[in-house]
């Protein structure tokens, strides 16, 4: 008894050691957790922040009105309101892009927005986002709210991997964008092109050989998933012109993933894979991982069947593709990427590209249609640079020779960047250079829009004007001001593809069609989604070019 009465008393003695230990533990995170909190305030409270609706909310729900002296001008492709009125925060629409114009105009730099106890940082200038763009992957990685949509896709690819394996992935990667490579893919470019093309001829002779008014982004999508299917997997699905399993499969993924950002109710995982767009999600991720999975695979087999000489000698007559060049690299331990590795980054190439260089080719037509003097430019430029051949093909060396057409192409990615924002949350302390600090843990919404509309970095950001990139004018700009593709360690890695396809397209379009407007349409309402597109489409007049067959 005494014993038992002795164990008892250390019992209730352990235990009480024990609850006091974990409330000295919850008090000593509790006491580091508001001191850092305080800290960030402090730093945070440097930043300008733009009136609240209240103290609770922060700008949720609000529409914020820029005051009268620093409403900016209508964007070109805007609606004619008189003053710039911004939407809540975070809708994807016209108003939300108007709402960054207002924003830029009075914070050239920065500001603060969303909710006073979970602020984001809004940056729209090289001064605050440079030191962002040139941190180290793992000082600075994507901010995992929204990519997080994407994981059961795509994986541990370039775009959603980090630290160590993203590293490791880019090194190994690198080799397959060169321009040894690249130059390979110049006769998929042409002929790619040429079936689009072929289709917008036919639609032209239906409507009497004049012009003929086109949506152009979906074909476009249909175009640059098809050029992407034959360079990364060799694989000739005629996407442009019959339905394609594989091809559908994608553009739904795309689609769903665009409507879960919009439903916060879908947003956990349990509860989306309860819904029917969940099921279809699960669906079309299936067939999409089948396709690439059955493509390496037995690329794999064949690979160890032969042997590694007498493999590379069965590909003599055709060009090495993505999957070629994925499987036979290797890092500096001599260790191969998985099967699973190669289908991650081939699944995150063709999602990344092809809505990216579709929306970028279908402003450059909106823009080239608005500015016919700059078009017929363009058209006299490639014209020129074809005159006397035998073949009307875009070659590897042209490419360099199109100046003005890149200046273009430059100007509208300015004008309407594909993709309109991407978010980074710090892991350490980033200081700027005005000794302002960018705490770690907040999340900063790197705005590529914001920044290419910034009066401080362009004159007149509404006004398409190719020669702001001509070479005296580009003198003494700062890298950081013309972000398309971002900057810094995690850079778009397809970027060299992605404009050498921009410019084949465009040669080829203008040396057999003439754009115009739609002036029987409204102007077109911006719709930034995963990639800037145009609510109801984006149309435009095509007429053949006289003498072109």
């Amino acid at each position: 008894m005494a014993v038992a009465a002795a164990l008892g008393s250390l019992g209730a003695v352990a235990l009480g050691t024990f609850v006091v230990a974990l409330l000295l533990r919850w008090l000593w995170d509790a006491l580091v957790a508001v001191t850092r909190f305080r800290a960030t305030c402090r730093q945070l409270n440097k930043f300008p922040i733009p009136p609240w609706s209240n103290w609770l909310l922060g700008h949720t729900g609000m529409g914020w009105q820029c005051p009268e002296d620093t409403c900016v001008p209508k964007p070109v492709c805007a609606p004619d309101d008189t003053h710039v009125r911004c939407c809540p925060q975070g809708q994807s629409t016209e108003q939300g892009l108007q709402q960054v114009d207002a924003l830029v105009a009075r914070y050239r730099h920065g500001c603060l927005w969303g909710l006073p106890w979970l602020p984001v940082l809004r940056l729209f200038h090289p001064s605050t986002l440079r030191p962002l763009l040139s941190a180290s992957a793992f000082v600075a990685p994507k901010d995992e709210l929204f990519y997080s949509f994407l994981k059961p896709w795509l994986g541990e690819g370039l775009l959603l991997s980090r630290g160590e394996c993203w590293a490791r992935h880019r090194r190994l990667l690198t080799p397959a964008f060169h321009g040894d490579v690249l130059r390979n893919y110049l006769g998929i470019f042409n002929q790619s092109t040429r079936v689009l093309l072929a289709k917008w001829g036919v639609a032209t002779v239906a409507a009497g050989g004049g012009p003929v008014g086109l949506e152009v982004l979906q074909p476009l999508s249909l175009l640059t998933l098809d050029t992407l299917q034959k360079c990364i997997f060799s694989h000739k699905s005629h996407c442009q012109e019959r339905p394609s399993e594989y091809i559908q499969a994608i553009l739904e993924l795309s689609s769903l993933v665009i409507r879960r950002q919009l439903q916060p109710l879908l947003h956990p995982w349990w509860l989306y894979s309860l819904s029917s767009d969940g099921q279809r999600f699960a669906r079309a991720c299936a067939t999409v991982h089948a396709f690439t999975a059955d493509v390496v695979q037995r690329r794999r087999r064949a690979l160890a069947r032969l042997g590694h000489q007498a493999w590379l000698d069965g590909q003599r007559g055709r060009s090495m593709d993505f999957i070629d060049l994925l499987l036979l690299t290797k890092d500096e331990n001599g260790h191969t990427l998985s099967d699973e590795d190669i289908a991650a980054e081939a699944d995150t190439f063709m999602f990344e590209d092809h809505d990216t260089m579709a929306s970028g080719l279908a402003w450059l037509f909106y823009n080239l249609a608005g500015h016919p003097e700059h078009q017929e430019r363009c058209r006299q430029e490639v014209q020129e640079l074809l005159a006397g051949r035998d073949t009307a093909d875009i070659e590897w060396e042209d490419l360099s020779q199109l100046l003005f057409t890149t200046m273009c192409i430059k100007e509208s990615l300015r004008l309407h960047p594909p993709v309109t924002a991407v978010s980074r949350r710090c892991t350490e302390d980033i200081p700027l250079r005005d000794g302002r600090i960018i705490p770690k843990g907040v999340t900063c919404l790197m705005s590529i829009y914001g920044t290419h509309h910034n009066p401080d970095l362009w004159p007149e950001p509404e006004v398409f004007n190719p020669l702001r990139f001509s070479p005296e004018n580009s003198k003494g700009r700062s890298p950081s001001s013309f972000i398309p593709f971002s900057a810094g360690p995690r850079n778009c890695i397809g970027q060299s593809f992605a404009m050498a396809e921009m410019k084949v397209v465009v040669a080829l379009m203008l040396s057999r069609f003439v754009l115009r407007r739609d002036t029987a349409r409204p102007p077109p309402r911006r719709k930034p989604e995963l990639i800037l597109r145009a609510e109801n489409g984006l149309w435009l007049m095509l007429e053949p070019l006289p003498g072109v067959a």
